[in-house]
């Protein structure tokens, strides 16, 4: 039985490469959770293939600057000349729910929606060290030397800001990556913070003691 009966927020970040999607798709695989994949806003044309509320929201230009304007918007940003962000209110209807919101993404938007949302919880996910997530890199086998070499230069801007997040998860082996987030997930809803009121509604103790 969960006490605290409204979702959490779970925001997972870290440098390109580290594994933030291979660690996602591992902890959706998992028993035992009511999670869901939080879906981006854009301005982007539909693909074939893909599925309104799915894949994306799509949206014109006009409406997701409104939107802009409204502060509607956990994160956003704007990438090769269409907008991509976070509807807030998305997020808080299933929030409402019960279910668990998980995000995914870089370390700046991360730091967007920290300031929006307080009672989020913020991991970063971590490689074992430099040379492991050079590797991971590497093997993409997608990208040069010199686009490469910038994604560690970023990363290496990246590494201080852990202490921004409210937990560090080491993705040594995506399994035990996967289970340490969830849990997280699961003692947060322990946490007094989240879960003193429900305590006393059903034990019948005054709030005010």
């Amino acid at each position: 039985m969960k006490l605290n009966e409204r979702g959490l927020l779970i925001v997972l970040s870290g440098p390109s490469g580290v594994g933030k999607g291979t660690v996602r798709k591992a902890l959706f695989d998992l028993e035992g959770h009511d999670l869901v994949y939080s879906t981006s806003m854009t301005t982007r044309p539909r693909r074939e293939g893909e599925v309104e509320g799915v894949d994306y929201y799509f949206v014109s230009r006009e409406e997701f600057e409104q939107r802009i304007r409204d502060d509607a918007f956990l994160e956003w940003a704007e990438f090769v000349g269409h907008y991509y962000g976070t509807p807030r209110d998305k997020v808080d209807e299933q929030l409402k729910q019960g279910k668990e919101v998980v995000l995914e993404i870089e370390v700046q938007g991360a730091l967007q929606v920290r300031e929006k949302a307080k009672d989020g919880v913020f991991i970063f996910i971590a490689p074992p060290n430099r040379e492991a997530l050079y590797r991971r890199l590497l093997r993409r086998g997608t990208e040069s030397g010199d686009t490469i070499q910038k994604r560690m230069d970023k990363a290496e801007r990246e590494f201080p800001l852990a202490h921004k997040y409210d937990y560090i998860v080491v993705n040594d082996e995506v399994t035990n990556a996967a289970d340490r987030v969830l849990a997280i997930i699961r003692a947060e809803h322990a946490r007094t913070e989240r879960a003193i009121h429900k305590y006393k509604e059903l034990l019948g103790v005054d709030e005010n003691e």
